[in-house]
C-alpha cells in the first residue's frame, strides 16, 4: 500500500515530474510485483496448510523474482547516476537525464533483469531433481533448488558467482564511486542548506541500497551459500519482503516534497468534505 501510494503521488502531482521521482516510481513498481510475486503464495500456503507448488508455479517464481531483483539492482545504479549528475553537473541535469533517457533507461533495466533471469530459471529447471521433492525454502528459489538436484552443479555454480559479480558488485562499484564524487562536491558547497538537501537525498538512497545489495551478497555471493538454507531464508525475507516494506518509509518520511504534496493533498480532500458537507445542508434547507 505505501509503495502504491507513492507511485500516485508521483503520477498526480506535478511538482513530483522529475526524472529522481519518476525512478522512483519505477522503483516501488518493482517492490509491489516483487511483494506480489512471492507473498500470496506464502499466505496462501501458510493458511492452507498445503506445502505444494507446480513445477510452472515454480518456475515462474523464479523468473519474475529474479527478473525484478536484477532489474532493482540496475534501477538502484541509475538513480545513484541521476543524483551524481544532479550535484556534480545540475547545469547538464536537463539534458543527460531528460525523460527519454529516463525511459530509455528503466527499460535497460527492465530488459537486462529479463534476459538474465531467463537464462538462470531455463537453465535450473532443467535439472534432473532427487526425491524428496523438497524445497528447504519457503518459496522457489535458485540456490534452493540447487540443494535437490543430482548432477554436477559445480560449473553452474560458479556461473551463478559470475552473473552475480555482473548485476550485483559491479553496479555497486558504480554506485559506490557516484558517492565519492558525490560527497567530494559536497564538501565543496558554500551553502548549508544545499548541503542539508543534497546529503537527505543521498542518504535515503544508500540506506536503500545497504539493504538491498548486503543481502544480496550474502545469499548469491557467500561461499558455501547453497549449504546453508536457513540463513538464506532468513536473508531472502528480508530482501524480497522487508525491504520493499521500508523502502517508500525511507524516501517519503525524509523527503520534503513527499511530505508536501501529501500534506496538500490531505488538505485538499478536508477542504472539499466541508465544502460539501456546507453545500448538502443548504441544499436540504
Amino acid at each position: 500500500m505505501a509503495n502504491a501510494v507513492l507511485i500516485l503521488l508521483i503520477l498526480l502531482d506535478s511538482r513530483l515530474h522529475s526524472p529522481m521521482y519518476f525512478l522512483l516510481s519505477q522503483l516501488s513498481l518493482i517492490d509491489v510485483a516483487l511483494i506480489s510475486t512471492t507473498v500470496p503464495k506464502i499466505v496462501t500456503n501458510f493458511f492452507s496448510g498445503k506445502r505444494t507448488i507446480s513445477q510452472i508455479g515454480c518456475g515462474a517464481q523464479i523468473l519474475f523474482s529474479l527478473t525484478l531483483g536484477i532489474s532493482e539492482c540496475l534501477l538502484l545504479t541509475l538513480m545513484s547516476y541521476d543524483r551524481y549528475i544532479a550535484i556534480c553537473n545540475p547545469l547538464r541535469y536537463s539534458v543527460l537525464m531528460s525523460h527519454t533517457i529516463c525511459k530509455q533507461m528503466v527499460i535497460g533495466s527492465w530488459v537486462g533483469g529479463a534476459i538474465t533471469s531467463l537464462v538462470h530459471t531455463a537453465y535450473v529447471m532443467h535439472l534432473p531433481i532427487c526425491h524428496p521433492r523438497e524445497i528447504p525454502h519457503f518459496l522457489c528459489e535458485v540456490m534452493a533448488l540447487l540443494k535437490l538436484t543430482c548432477g554436477d552443479i559445480s560449473a553452474y555454480v560458479k556461473s551463478v558467482v559470475v552473473s552475480s559479480f555482473l548485476v550485483v558488485l559491479i553496479p555497486l562499484s558504480l554506485i559506490l564511486a557516484s558517492y565519492i564524487h558525490i560527497f567530494l562536491a559536497v564538501l565543496r558547497m558554500n551553502s548549508l542548506e544545499g548541503k542539508n538537501k543534497a546529503l537527505a537525498t543521498c542518504f535515503s538512497h544508500l540506506c536503500v541500497v545497504t539493504l538491498y545489495f548486503g543481502p544480496a551478497i550474502l545469499v548469491y555471493m557467500r561461499p558455501g551459500s547453497s549449504k546453508t538454507p536457513k540463513i538464506n531464508q532468513s536473508l531472502f525475507m528480508f530482501n524480497a519482503i522487508l525491504t520493499p516494506m521500508i523502502n517508500p518509509l525511507i524516501y517519503s518520511l525524509r523527503n520534503k516534497d513527499v511530505i508536501a504534496v501529501m500534506k496538500s493533498i490531505m488538505i485538499s480532500r478536508f477542504l472539499l468534505k466541508k465544502v460539501k458537507s456546507h453545500l448538502g445542508c443548504h441544499i436540504y434547507l
